[in-house]
Order: C-alpha cells, then sequence, then structure tokens
C-alpha cells in the first residue's frame, strides 16, 4: 500500500495506534479537548517556508446564522448547498515564535463537527465576495509576527437542522484533532 504509516482519515486514528504518535508527538501527553475562549497547545507550522514557526489558536465564539443569511451572502450555492446554514466561529489567532506567518496560514486547519458527526471546512470563495452579518472576512494575507494576534471569523456551512457540536483544529493524519465543545 503505497500510503502506509499515513493516518486513517475515517477515525482519526493513525493505522499503528498510539505507539507511532508518541514517538513523535508532544501533544500525545496533553489533553485534546478545551473551552471555547482556552487557546490551543503552540502548533507548529507545516509550511515549510515557515518552518519552525509557533502558533496558538483560540476559538472564542460559535454562532448560528439563518437561510437569510445564506441567501444574502452573495455567495452563488451548488444545488446541492440549497439547503445549508452558517455556522459563524470567531477565532484569535496568536503567532507564539519563528519567522512571521500570514493569518491564511495559520487558519486553514479549523473544522466545526455537527452533532450528527458531520465535519466541514470553512467557505472558501476563490472568485467574488461573500457578505456575512457580523463575521467580516479575514486578511488572509496579513502578516504576524511573535507575539501579535489577530481577531478572526471563518464561516462554516451545515445542513439545516443540524447544530454546530465542537470546532476541532486538525492535527494531521497521525493525532486526533484538538476540539472545542460548543454548548447550545
Amino acid at each position: 500500500m503505497a500510503l502506509s504509516g499515513c493516518g486513517d482519515s475515517g477515525t482519526g486514528k493513525d493505522k499503528n495506534g498510539s505507539e507511532a504518535r508518541a514517538a513523535g508527538d508532544k501533544a500525545s501527553d496533553s489533553k485534546s479537548t478545551y473551552r471555547l475562549g482556552e487557546a490551543s497547545p503552540p502548533q507548529e507550522s507545516t509550511m515549510q517556508k515557515y518552518k519552525g514557526s509557533t502558533f496558538t489558536v483560540t476559538p472564542t465564539k460559535v454562532e448560528t446564522g439563518t437561510k437569510a443569511d445564506l441567501d444574502k451572502s452573495g455567495l452563488q450555492l451548488d444545488e446541492s448547498d440549497s439547503s445549508k446554514v452558517p455556522v459563524y466561529v470567531s477565532a484569535t489567532l496568536t503567532h507564539t515564535s519563528g519567522k512571521a506567518m500570514t493569518v491564511g496560514d495559520m487558519d486553514d486547519d479549523l473544522i466545526l463537527k455537527t452533532d450528527k458527526g458531520e465535519r466541514t471546512q470553512a467557505v472558501i470563495v476563490l472568485m467574488g465576495q461573500a457578505k456575512w452579518p457580523n463575521c467580516p472576512a479575514p486578511d488572509t494575507e496579513k502578516q504576524l509576527s511573535a507575539g501579535q494576534s489577530e481577531k478572526i471569523c471563518k464561516v462554516f456551512l451545515i445542513s439545516e437542522g443540524q447544530k454546530a457540536a465542537a470546532v476541532e483544529l486538525s492535527q494531521g493524519f497521525t493525532a486526533d484533532p484538538l476540539e472545542w465543545p460548543v454548548k447550545n
């Protein structure tokens, strides 16, 4: 198999159990569930140009929008998205050490998990703009140096009738994601 040693994305566990994770992952000994407003442990950048740089992610607020928000956003929807509603996730990104990083390289591992177990990544607008109430698009090109923070808001689409259950931060294929449960 060409992908031996990679994680099983269906379960979030690596194929070799915790043994493989303990060898190279400091987070294997620390907690993985946090309260909204509590910062993640320092995350090391996976980007070659930021090698050795670290940052923290602090989800602070999760709000579910309405179908009307989606209709007014200006987003061109596929037929499959017609029964979706937006969820707004506010977070603070803090650059903790190393070479300056862009906001966009610190926020792309955020995931929203629903009460039905579905996971979704934030909406990415390729052309044009989308407007959301109380959730301005972050300046993804803004550079942060060590010690600097930026408040951001990301939009996720979930199926109508579902609720946001947790904000997750992906830890790659070899470790479980960090999780911030949402109290509904």
